[in-house]
């Protein structure tokens, strides 16, 4: 195995780009390093709490070490930023040592002093040709100067904790011949390596993390009908434009997990793709995260500056991926989110009554069963892309959420057992103050046959009511909330309470038929 060290500090520009975060700086290292097979034998790490270039001897600094015994980096003295650097200088003889002895491999330098704090250790470095990769402009520059073996070398600007890391480990790996899978999202969780990003692409998950951006365009059309605020119809325009960046952010930061550069990559492509709605945002975002990886792995290759693999990463990916919707694939997205909207108002016009009883019949099955945020979910934001509210996110409020709130009501009102109530409090108050927390009802509806089909009916009836008054709606924001972001206040309240009191009576009802049986069973038992 491999072994290698960590020297310099949090740096000038390093400090605004991860430096003021040691911890996780160096274990991004770290855990980049394990993918590669390759072992972290010392570090010594300065971290000031400030920025280098306009800290003092007197500002507050603290120095990482590495603990033998959990692998981990830990702080190791700390006090003025002067006396940091005398301890350091005091214990750079023992990695010199490990370095003449011929036990260091290679050595990571981040803002380092060649000729103060961390000369000992340069200098043992360059007369063993031991291979270098860092960071810091002025920093590499003297290290070079003094003859050193240098892999790559680059400034700070425009690079993130992971993207330095990878690139560091890149290199060395190149150099020593060895396979190296850079530790990504989940799989940097996990304690795997992975180069497959488009194993990440996750449409619900996407749709789950944009959904604040669909509530908050909601709140903006609620707001533009008060008398007074009708100038925020042109903020609710601006909403809508925006929700292709917000979805290919996203998207782009899921798929990738670069970080920042990801994240950049997407907005580009976001930026270009909102001809082609959320669907063509989506899209951009997802091709935009796939290339950053791409590009960002060759350009290593390549041995490019780290800040020039970022700059191309995050803005050569976020134009050609957004390019390729803007010129081919947004009038493609954008009719098929059309097709969605065309279908739901079809159905809706055929027979509103009957589509929102389909519709509320359904929907419990499909959240049991896991469909819901696979498919209902992006059917309902594709809704609220052209509306800013939507039927079936109605249906979702009156015959979810309305539903789960009678239900654990009714077992706060008159539970089978005195326990049960405490359980169903907490689900009430969440399903009423959030609009949401429908799976407070499971153990309601699962230890009951009757409670379980009177959700279902109590939402096929609140869905009816919601195609009889032509309610359009969403959930996710508190009940008293919910009729004013829709197109029909008094009938969202009326699908609503007809949702929360249909659940209730009946919940009621089976309590009361289940206590009766208990009593039953106990008199048999007893007079046995």
């Amino acid at each position: 195995m491999r072994r290698i060290i960590i020297i310099g500090s949090s740096g000038g520009n390093l400090y605004n780009l991860g430096g003021k975060d040691p911890q996780k700086l160096l274990g991004e290292i770290r855990t980049q390093a394990k993918a590669a097979g390759v072992e972290i034998a010392g570090i010594q790490f300065i971290a000031a709490r400030g920025s280098m270039d306009t800290a003092g001897k007197g500002t507050h600094a603290e120095v990482y070490c590495l603990d033998a015994e959990s692998g981990t980096p830990v702080v190791s003295y700390t006090g003025t930023l002067e006396a940091c650097n005398e301890w350091v200088r005091g214990t750079d003889e023992a990695l010199a040592l490990a370095l003449q002895n011929g036990q260091i491999d290679g050595m990571i330098s981040m803002s380092a002093d060649p000729n103060g704090a961390n000369e000992k250790v340069v200098n043992a470095a360059v007369e063993k040709k031991v291979p270098i990769v860092g960071t810091g402009g002025t920093s590499m520059a003297l290290i070079s100067a003094k003859g050193a073996h240098v892999l790559l070398t680059s400034g700070t600007t425009g690079t993130t904790n992971r993207t330095r890391a990878i690139s560091f480990v890149t290199a060395f790996a190149k150099h020593w011949g060895i396979t190296y899978r850079p530790m990504i999202g989940d799989a940097a969780q996990a304690g795997a390596a992975s180069d497959k990003p488009w194993k990440r692409i996750n449409i619900r998950g996407i749709m789950m993390s944009s959904l604040p951006g669909f509530i908050a365009l909601a709140l903006v059309l609620a707001l533009s009908k008060i008398p007074g605020l009708d100038m925020l119809s042109g903020v609710f325009d601006v909403l809508i434009k925006a929700l292709p960046v917000v979805i290919a952010a996203i998207a782009a930061k899921q798929v990738s997990d670069m970080e920042e550069v990801s994240v950049v990559a997407g907005v580009l492509a976001g930026i270009l793709s909102t001809d082609g709605g959320i669907i063509g945002g989506m899209i951009g975002g997802i091709g935009a995260g796939l290339l950053v990886n791409v590009l960002f792995r060759k350009c290593i290759e390549w041995k490019f500056p780290t800040t020039t693999v970022n700059i191309i990463a995050g803005g050569v990916s976020g134009l050609a991926a957004g390019l390729i919707v803007y010129y081919l694939l947004a009038p493609i997205a954008l009719q098929a989110g059309e097709w969605v909207k065309v279908l739901i108002e079809g159905a809706v016009s055929y027979s509103p009554a009957l589509a929102g009883l389909i519709a509320g019949l359904l929907i419990w099955p499909a959240i049991i069963g896991g469909v819901y945020h696979a498919a209902i979910l992006p059917i309902v934001l594709l809704e609220m892309e052209k509306t800013g509210n939507s039927f079936l996110g109605a249906v979702d409020m009156v015959g979810l959420v309305m539903v789960s709130a009678g239900i654990t009501l009714a077992n706060i009102i008159s539970p089978r057992e005195k326990s049960e109530a405490t359980v169903a409090t907490p689900g009430f108050l969440i399903n009423m103050g959030f609009g949401t927390f429908v799976e407070a009802a499971y153990p309601f509806m699962f230890s009951n046959k009757l409670v379980f089909a009177g959700a279902i009916v109590s939402s096929g009836i609140a869905g009816m009511m919601v195609g009889v008054f032509d309610v359009r709606g969403t959930a996710y924001v508190p009940s008293v909330m919910a009729p004013l972001l829709s197109n029909n206040m008094l009938g969202f309240i009326a699908a609503m309470a007809s949702g929360l009191l249909c659940s209730l009576l009946i919940t009621l009802a089976a309590n009361q038929i289940a206590k009766k049986k208990q009593v039953q069973q106990t008199g048999e038992k007893i007079n046995a």
